[in-house]
């Protein structure tokens, strides 16, 4: 399938856009989590939901998209993913209380799931091959300048007017999206597609919310500790389930000979466990410069700008540190590092200077440049060429997995610490911040053995990193 010059540039904008959306959305509400605690009646320390619903809701629909685009057409399918998106938005900004905030969230990650994997896809099936990687990196730029400005934006929106506001901005550029679909989008429906495996696809989805749930009701819905254990065991059944369905399975949603791959096998686990805990620091630092530092909504937001500048200015420097390093090397020590961060923040960063502030917010978002690029790319660079989509698909659901079940932690641990330290004053909260920081700081640099069951002399000569 060919176009014109023209119309490829405006369908390759409109993925881009939607990769904007949905990326902006993951990091908007950190900032604006106080103001909407305070507004609905809830306790700041005890929102993590809202997170948690849209990217475990995303990790859920992600593996099922590329069916559904492929069976209901691109055009139809990214017109439906873009209405849902607004739909959530308008419903999110509605709602008068945490529950119905948390079910407008799940409606909007719907929507979500699906923009980049079927914008992406679109590409993939219109745009000559020797301008493929041209337009892949086109479209992963307005997904990094999401997360950059998302905080700040979150943080000014909720000051000078309401959190709710952080919602109604994607209406009309959902709106603008949705036309220009109906106009630019290829259709790409595709006749005779095996059999979805929808009860591969039960099993996988009742693991990950399961243990979801378990991790959750330990902070938030204050389950009874037999409850919870009984959804943490449901929850790997669940996954050990589906491992063993989709060995006897002709199409499996994922197929378990991805994980003979050696270099896939480490560095998808290694995505999970590594994530947890990086996951978690977006969530926790708006928190903790509001909640016990005094910060305002805007200020907060402002100090996560270092996080992302630094995490942009890193990309360029990663293939280098890889090629001369490589892969075990990097990701051991980095993962370390990373930890070793992170208790920074919880011991040095509230009485620290300024300055000092900077420098750890701008090493923490090189860090977490270096271990995403290098980390993903490990997962993907051997597997061959049948393999590359179920890889790709795993990988997504995977990251968005970890950052839910990251921010579950952290809510969970942040609870726990809260009851010990108590919450009623700034100090008090800050006892509790400083605590859970550095559990998520050990959790973080004990997943550096993962990465040690690399072969030492991997190979680093990947074409490119993905991001």
């Amino acid at each position: 399938m060919q176009k014109n010059d023209a119309a490829l540039t405006r369908q390759l904008w409109l993925v881009g856009v939607g990769f904007f959306m949905q990326t902006l959305d993951s990091t908007i509400v950190n900032t604006a989590l106080p103001s909407m605690a305070l507004s609905l009646g809830e306790s700041p320390l005890r929102m993590e939901s809202v997170i948690v619903a849209y990217t475990l809701t995303m990790a859920m629909v992600i593996p099922a998209s590329g069916w559904i685009a492929d069976r209901f057409g691109m055009r139809t399918t990214f017109l439906a993913a873009i209405l849902l998106f607004v739909t959530g938005s308008i419903a999110c900004a509605a709602s008068s209380t945490l529950d119905l905030l948390v079910a407008s969230r799940v409606l909007q990650g719907m929507g979500g799931a699906m923009l980049l994997p079927v914008g992406r896809l679109s590409l993939l099936r219109t745009f000559p091959r020797q301008r493929l990687l041209e337009a892949m990196s086109f479209v992963a730029i307005p997904g990094l300048i999401g997360p950059l400005i998302g905080p700040t934006l979150g943080g000014w929106l909720t000051q000078v007017a309401s959190w709710h506001w952080i919602f109604l901005i994607n209406v009309p550029v959902g709106i603008a999206g949705a036309i220009a679909t109906r106009r630019y989008m290829p259709e790409g429906r595709i006749s005779n597609l095996p059999r979805f495996d929808l009860a591969g696809y039960g099993l996988l989805t009742f693991g990950m919310i399961a243990i979801s749930l378990a991790l959750e009701g330990l902070g938030e819905f204050g389950m009874r500790q037999a409850l919870v254990l009984v959804l943490l065991i449901g929850g790997f059944a669940g996954i050990v389930a589906y491992w063993l369905h989709a060995s006897r399975e002709a199409n499996p949603l994922f197929s378990p000979e991805l994980f003979s791959v050696a270099t896939f096998r480490v560095g998808l686990l290694g995505n999970l466990f590594a994530r947890i805990g990086v996951g978690a620091m977006p969530f926790l630092i708006p928190l903790v410069l509001q909640l016990s530092l005094g910060y305002s909504p805007l200020e907060a937001g402002m100090m996560m700008l270092p996080v992302s500048a630094a995490n942009l200015g890193t990309k360029r420097y990663v293939m280098r540190l890889v090629q001369r390093y490589g892969y075990r090397r990097v990701l051991i020590q980095n993962t370390l590092f990373i930890g070793a961060t992170m208790g920074c923040f919880g011991w040095f960063f509230a009485a620290a200077p300024m300055l000092v502030k900077f420098v750890l917010l701008a090493a923490l978002g090189a860090q977490n440049s270096l271990q995403f690029s290098a980390m993903n790319t490990i997962v993907l660079k051997d597997l061959g060429a049948a393999q590359a989509s179920g890889g790709n698909s795993l990988l997504s659901m995977t990251q968005m997995l970890a950052m839910s079940l990251g921010v579950t932690a952290a809510g969970a641990l942040l609870a726990t610490f809260s009851d010990i330290f108590g919450h009623a004053t700034p100090a008090q909260t800050l006892s509790s911040f400083r605590a859970t920081l550095a559990c998520i700081g050990v959790m973080t640099a004990a997943s550096a053995w993962i990465f040690w069951q690399l072969e030492p002399d991997a190979p680093a000569r990947p074409a490119q990193t993905l991001s």
